[in-house]
């Protein structure tokens, strides 16, 4: 490989994994163009400060000692993705519709990313009951959500975004589309709630905002799990397209939307931490999973039962992964 050739790829791999780091926080929505250029830093540090929101009374996790420095301790951040639809009318007491739940060990490099089916059966300690753990959202907003993931995993929440689902689609327009590979033909609702709006047939293609919204969104042939994988693969499709050279022209839209489609409790500083922090060395990413089961409670309301060999497998896999969540400082 030549010298040209092997800086060329060089940065292409730094641009990746900047990617990674501030697209995490933003469902991995935006690229590493982001600090090339003072204009694109300024918008993109005005679309965060927009975003900043902390969650009143958490300072910390109660689950940790002190608070965590970014720059030093392993880390958690918590992914809502929320469906506020304008017909669905659930205002500031939306659902959330996606959960992932990213844990970081700064020591090896690695990221553990953890998919929440929503309909998972789990307990509610802002309402004192079991239930399907996207109605914490409902319940009591990123509060709520937070300390439900706590009490299922015993790990600490470090972090939160909260993104409606408004972004993936602008986001996806303002980059031109996305080329994805659709499992299955399917019919679904578009982001007006209107029936059968969106049909895909399988197949590899580029898909609008409309069209990846509704791919992330279906469930009707499989199920949440496989629904998880599908917005996994989503947001890896989104990071190729972002990092290429064709879509930076597009950022100002991006950053537009982010602004204001996400809440975050990360200041613009952490932000910059994490996409520095990806430049430097080759990070370990791991998908994860959790098995259950279909079950029907009363009434035949349908909930996910989470299987709890598995689930105390992935307690421990993530605990672990966080140094058994105690920030180590100096």
């Amino acid at each position: 490989m030549s010298t040209r050739n092997f800086l060329n790829e060089r940065r292409k791999k730094k641009r990746r994994r900047i990617v990674f780091f501030i697209l995490m926080p933003l469902l991995l929505l935006i690229s590493s163009g982001v600090f090339y250029g003072a204009t694109l830093y300024n918008d993109f540090k005005k679309s965060m400060e927009v975003s900043y929101e902390a969650i009143e009374g958490r300072e910390k996790s109660p689950i940790r000692e002190e608070a965590v420095k970014i720059d030093k301790d392993n880390f958690s951040v918590l992914i809502m993705g929320v469906d506020d639809s304008d017909k669905r009318g659930f205002g500031d007491n939306s659902r959330t519709d996606a959960l992932m739940l990213a844990t970081v060990n700064q020591d090896d490099r690695s990221i553990k990313l953890l998919s929440i089916p929503r309909d998972s059966y789990v307990y509610i300690p802002e309402v004192g009951y079991e239930t399907r753990i996207n109605h914490a959202h409902a319940f009591g907003g990123p509060k709520a959500t937070i300390e439900t993931v706590e009490n299922l995993f015993e790990v600490p929440i470090d972090y939160y975004v909260s993104v409606n689902f408004h972004v993936l689609m602008d986001v996806v327009d303002a980059l031109g589309g996305i080329k994805v590979d659709v499992p299955y033909a399917f019919s679904e609702q578009d982001s007006k709630d209107r029936a059968d709006a969106i049909q895909l047939e399988a197949g590899t293609q580029i898909l609008n905002g409309e069209e990846a919204l509704a791919l992330a969104r279906t469930r009707k042939l499989d199920n949440d799990i496989e629904r998880g994988k599908r917005q996994q693969e989503i947001i890896k499709s989104v990071i190729s397209r972002a990092a290429s050279v064709g879509s930076i022209s597009k950022y100002d839209d991006v950053f537009e939307s982010v602004g204001s489609n996400m809440k975050t409790d990360l200041l613009f500083g952490e932000i910059k931490y994490l996409a520095e922090f990806g430049i430097k060395d080759s990070l370990s990413i791991e998908s994860l999973t959790l098995s259950g089961e279909d079950y029907w409670g009363n009434g035949g309301a349908y909930y996910y039962k989470l299987d709890e060999f598995e689930l105390e497998n992935t307690k421990t896999a993530l605990q672990n992964h966080l140094d058994h969540y105690y920030a180590k400082g100096e």
